[in-house]
């Protein structure tokens, strides 16, 4: 389908005006490869990061450290017990 697609651009055409018809030819698949790559690109980026449980807890943990909530000594005591 896409080789039937561009074979009136493929090499030997020379378009209304005698130039060199493959270039658009060319660009097009590039055009393709470039979309195609975007939309991979898309998807990999906006898949949620899976964290473990001990991750988020160490989070969870610093952002209450950074809060006031807990002493800096009952943050390294439970950091500690986190692993």
């Amino acid at each position: 389908m896409l080789t039937e697609f561009l074979a009136p651009w493929g090499p030997g055409w020379h378009g209304a005006h005698g130039g060199p018809g493959w270039i658009f030819g060319l660009f097009f698949l590039l055009l393709i490869v470039a979309l195609i790559a975007t939309v991979i690109w898309l998807a990999v980026r906006g898949r949620p990061r899976h964290r473990s449980g001990v991750e988020r807890a160490k989070e969870i943990l610093s952002e209450r450290f950074a809060r006031g909530e807990i002493s800096s000594d009952e943050y390294r005591e439970r950091l500690n017990e986190l692993g």
